[in-house]
């Protein structure tokens, strides 16, 4: 059979020929008492072994750069409840008016974000009110509905103690915002567990799971074997989780994540040679493609905007006509940073990895199991074609464990 990536553009592809039978009890609702003994496939060219995540780095060839996402999940689950006792949940998607992530949780006194808001048929009109306890001092957080999209609301949350940032209001008043689909409510142990152990970076509403299997152990085999660990930032946003409701992909409107990368770190990619470039997880990936199209941009817009340089949905597939070799990619953005004295880049990407898509920097990838019909699984077909039915197959009927705090596989690129 054919790879599908040869015949359509992503637009035309049905979202139904990257679907698959998911029973409930292969769903990890809680993470194995250890990090490092989730279990790991490794797919290359075709072949399939297994492992535990403890032993990764026998799997990586020495030399080889691993890019990690150290974004931090934040407490992004507000409850509030009414005078008439009605429980009013607002989910914290993303700032509004497109304020950085970062700076918009640094905020003091009052911060607009884009919300879900579970009960708000209930929420007639008004201002919620929320009072919190936060060691010896009692903070007051209010809600103010402002305006209803087709899907989110704008809310305004203000507080009276202005020496807290918006994301320490979080810390004391929020709750963890587990995946839907664990159906279950965050328990202590996931303020742990669903971080990794080197997330930093507070903006995300989800975890990048496949990072959630390192330990310190592991990352000293690393460093034991020459493997050179960079980190970057994408804010993972609760669009990962949403799944492809239409027939083919055209007509998905793929969520927007803000990447934080320094330049510093895209210098090392670039002269990063002749080892292998390895993302952890979707999101990391995600990033390091975005890199490629930016300078790509750049390369042919030297005067090209901080707005116009943002990668959108389409790009890829739309400039795919343009492309240039991955150093000069690099090397222009590089150029385009320098000139505006930016010693990182902090912008959205919407950038969508379908099949038909040619990965430019990753050379393998390390991920957990993903949902059918999802963009994340869209992801894994462009990387090993339609050896996505033939991994995820041997997953079910081997007893790996799968999505958020699933067991992963370390997946190397057909297409490369």
């Amino acid at each position: 059979m054919p790879d599908i990536r040869s015949m359509l553009h992503p637009r035309d592809l049905a979202i139904k020929d990257f679907s698959y039978a998911l029973p409930d009890e292969k769903i990890a609702r809680y993470p194995l008492p250890q990090r490092d003994a989730s279990k790991l496939l490794v797919y290359r060219k075709g072949d399939i072994t297994e492992d535990i995540y403890r032993n990764i780095s026998r799997h990586i060839p020495s030399d080889s750069l691993l890019v990690f996402n150290n974004t931090k999940v934040v407490e992004a689950r507000l409850m509030f409840q009414k005078p008439t006792g009605g429980v009013i949940e607002i989910f914290c998607l993303e700032p509004y008016d497109r304020l950085e992530i970062s700076h918009a949780m640094m905020q003091k006194e009052k911060v607009k974000w884009k919300c879900l808001v579970g009960g708000a048929a209930k929420w007639k009109n008004g201002i919620l009110e929320k009072r919190i306890n936060n060691g010896d001092e009692t903070i007051f957080l209010f809600a103010e509905k402002l305006e209803q999209q087709s899907d989110y609301f704008v809310i305004e949350f203000s507080w009276h103690a202005a020496h807290l940032s918006f994301v320490e209001v979080l810390h004391a008043a929020g709750l963890l915002p587990l995946p839907p689909y664990l159906n279950r409510s965050a328990e202590q142990s996931d303020k742990e567990r669903y971080q990794t152990i080197y997330a930093k970076s507070e903006g995300s509403v989800a975890a990048p799971t496949a990072g959630l299997h390192f330990t310190d152990e592991v990352l000293q085999s690393f460093d034991e074997k020459n493997i050179v660990k960079k980190f970057v930032t994408l804010h993972v946003g609760a669009g990962t989780f949403k799944p492809v409701k239409s027939e083919t992909i055209e007509h998905h409107d793929m969520h927007s994540e803000w990447i934080d990368v320094k330049k510093s770190t895209i210098e090392y990619i670039l002269n990063f040679h002749p080892g292998e470039i390895i993302p952890v997880g979707t999101t990391s990936l995600r990033t390091l493609e975005t890199l490629y199209w930016m300078g790509l941009k750049a390369y042919y817009n030297p005067g090209i905007t901080i707005d116009e340089i943002e990668v959108k949905q389409w790009d890829a597939y739309n400039w795919s006509n343009k492309t240039i070799i991955t150093k000069q990619a690099l090397q222009s953005l590089l150029i385009w940073m320098n000139e505006r004295e930016m010693e990182k880049i902090i912008i959205p990407t919407q950038l969508l990895i379908a099949p038909g898509y040619v990965p430019r920097i990753a050379d393998a990838i390390i991920t957990n199991f993903h949902q059918p019909n999802s963009t994340l699984l869209l992801l894994v077909a462009a990387l090993i074609g339609d050896d996505w039915k033939k991994v995820y197959n041997y997953a079910l009927q081997n007893n790996f464990r799968f999505l958020s705090y699933g067991d992963g596989s370390l997946l190397w690129i057909n297409n490369k």
